[in-house]
């Protein structure tokens, strides 16, 4: 195996091992080899001939602090969460935190991978992409102390816009009504909406027929022709085709009714908003590359405006000024 010798050495473990085994006074082996008394001296009183690391005895990060370095670690270490979502959560209380300092941080540690609970599993395909304006809308049935009550869910699968509603019923009026307020939300046209084959979407399959006229047809069908939009239906007894509204019900209730109990719908409707208007205009997405969903709309107004019927800026909470 060759010999590792940093960049300025001036013997080789030859040498070295040569100076170990002398008798000679250090003067004389400097003369020999060419080399400074003090390097003689160096060797003489080492018993390998291997150089020894430079650097800190100890390596950490010269931009963050012992208590920053340990907020860091523990953090990655309780939630879990991917490098991204990491530095986005750590950035308010950390500003000048960066994401290469925050991997070599977790490199050091030995906690730069997370483990992969889907190693085995088929790799995923990602989704087509589409111009802002498709919709991704279901129904979730949730519980509150006075009764069960139905959540309605629509999210943009490109700029992950997420507008909710509870209802007290899950009727062709209300779904209709929910997409009517969905349309109202978004300043940007809503070109297709993806929904699954409940009756409050569509007619049941035994009476669809797409010759039918226009005014016998659900409301939801009246009302997404009413705007130029194409309804499309998943596959029976395939909900993953509907996976993004999915996932975000889950996301919803998680939030919400599995960690909170709440008396009425009123209440419960209060705080789901609370949480959405966080969720729009505040959490960074890695799938935005950073960006909060509301970031990402003003970024598309920018670039597309004419996609939108209205200033992104009218999504804004609270008095526009």
């Amino acid at each position: 195996m060759g010999q590792v010798l940093h960049g300025r050495a001036t013997t080789t473990h030859a040498t070295r091992a040569a100076i170990q085994r002398s008798t000679a006074s250090a003067p004389t082996l400097a003369r020999r080899y060419g080399i400074n008394v003090k390097t003689v001296l160096k060797w003489r009183h080492r018993a390998e001939v291997e150089d020894s690391p430079m650097g800190p005895k100890q390596p950490r990060s010269v931009s963050l602090s012992v208590q920053e370095e340990a907020a860091c670690l523990a953090f990655r270490r309780h939630t879990l969460l991917p490098l991204d979502d990491c530095l986005y959560a750590l950035q308010d209380s950390i500003p000048h935190l960066s994401r290469s300092s925050l991997h070599r941080l977790f490199q050091r540690h030995g906690i730069s991978r997370l483990p992969d609970p889907d190693a085995d599993a088929a790799p995923k395909k990602p989704f087509k992409a589409y111009p802002i304006g498709y919709l991704h809308i279901d129904i979730a049935e949730v519980r509150t102390e006075d009764g069960k009550h139905y959540l309605y869910v629509a999210i943009d699968r490109t700029s992950k816009f997420v507008v909710a509603r509870l209802e007290s019923e899950a009727t062709r009026k209300t779904a209709a009504a929910f997409l009517d307020h969905v349309i109202g939300v978004l300043p940007y046209r809503v070109h297709t909406v993806l929904a699954d084959n409940g009756i409050q979407f569509t007619d049941s399959a035994r009476y669809r027929d797409l010759n039918k006229p226009l005014n016998r047809r659900s409301r939801f069908d009246q009302l997404c022709a009413k705007h130029g939009i194409e309804h499309r239906l998943t596959r029976p007894n395939h909900p993953w085709t509907n996976g993004q509204v999915e996932r975000m019900n889950k996301t919803l209730k998680d939030a919400t009714i599995k960690r909170y109990h709440y008396a009425s719908l009123d209440e419960m409707q209060d705080h789901l908003q609370t949480f959405l208007a966080v969720y729009n205009y505040a959490k960074n997405l890695k799938t935005l590359k950073g960006k909060t969903p509301f970031e990402f709309i003003t970024a598309e107004y920018q670039h597309n405006p004419a996609l939108f019927y209205c200033q992104a800026d009218h999504l804004l909470a609270g008095l526009d000024t």
